[in-house]
């Protein structure tokens, strides 16, 4: 892969595992100086139990990728480590050009198919906290890294590239929310030359849904020869659905398509795909292909609607815009 992001600085929160770490492996791959954060370090016990993963392994493979990779553990919640985090980072760097917010670690925490009168209130609750508060936490304290450069862009790493409800109450409203605020965060950035979008994976081959189908990156396919061909009653894990994942990488790749195109302003406050971006910018994932789970999902569920231009026509200008135009 051609260095395009060479001498750029990348921050990727949450990058212990899955998209997060193909993120920071991508942008390594494209150059980049990229700085792995995350709980899960080799000097202290394990964030999400039961996962061996570390910040200290992302950094290592970005840094095999051709890139530079620090790790640096932070707590994406606590504003003290935040702080922390930034003041380095500005210290070593003078500021910074790419944001990644992808803090999730709320599988643990999200009850599949329960209405939100009997889910556990306190895990969701948390969950709110560990998946937007750490991102908003986190944009706060980076912004005005960025402003330094006067260029950049954030990015916010959701599910689902729709409006659609997802299943859960907690986790609808963590997904959705972070494409609200890569909306709101572009809009009070428009002029500052900034970008912020949302981006969402397909059917994501993480190391912990390797894990759940007993293989690994080497032998996923294997799943494919498997006879019985049906989701779970609380899980989308059907063999034939799974033959269309996509490894971590594929979103790591649309991650440095759009950190490297002159013109991302133009797309600043909306969400994107992986696959949509695959076509539209040429990138593949690590087998070469370009898995297209929208159309794959679309086929076999039934149709749905994206968030397309009619969508967002109704999001701007908004009133206060309209009142206020110099505010931002």
């Amino acid at each position: 892969m051609k260095k395009v992001l060479r001498g750029k600085i990348a921050l990727v929160a949450g990058a212990t595992r899955g998209a997060g770490r193909g993120i920071a492996i991508a942008l390594g791959e494209a150059g980049a100086t990229v700085y792995c954060t995350g709980r899960s370090s080799r000097r202290g016990k394990p964030a999400t139990s039961g996962r061996t993963e570390t910040i200290e392994e992302t950094a290592e493979l970005v840094t095999a990728a051709g890139g530079c990779g620090i790790a640096i553990r932070v707590d994406h919640t606590n504003t003290s480590d935040v702080r922390k985090l930034v003041a380095v980072i500005k210290r070593r760097h003078k500021g910074l050009d790419i944001l990644v917010n992808d803090v999730w670690g709320g599988d643990a925490l999200t009850e599949w198919g329960k209405p939100f009168w009997e889910v556990n209130l306190e895990n969701g609750l948390g969950l709110l906290k560990q998946a937007i508060h750490s991102h908003i936490i986190t944009a706060h304290y980076a912004a005005p890294l960025l402003l330094e450069r006067r260029r950049g862009i954030i990015f916010e790493i959701t599910d689902g590239d729709a409006f659609y409800y997802r299943g859960n109450i907690f986790y609808d409203l963590v997904k959705i929310s972070v494409i609200r605020l890569a909306f709101a965060m572009s809009r009070e950035l428009r002029k500052k030359n900034i970008a912020s979008v949302a981006l969402t994976p397909g059917f994501l081959r993480s190391e912990r849904v390797l894990e759940h189908f007993g293989v690994g990156e080497a032998n996923w396919k294997d799943v494919g020869k498997r006879k019985k061909d049906q989701n779970s009653p609380d899980q989308n894990d059907a063999p034939s659905d799974f033959m269309v994942s996509e490894s971590p990488r594929y979103i790591g790749r649309a991650v440095v398509a759009l950190a490297a195109d002159p013109k991302v302003m133009k797309k600043s406050g909306r969400v994107f795909s992986s696959w949509a971006l695959a076509r539209e910018y040429g990138f593949t994932d690590v087998d070469g292909t370009q898995p297209h789970w929208g159309n794959y999902a679309r086929r076999k569920y039934g149709k749905y609607k994206i968030c397309d231009d009619l969508f967002y026509s109704y999001w701007v200008p908004g009133l206060i815009e309209l009142i206020f135009p110099d505010w931002f």
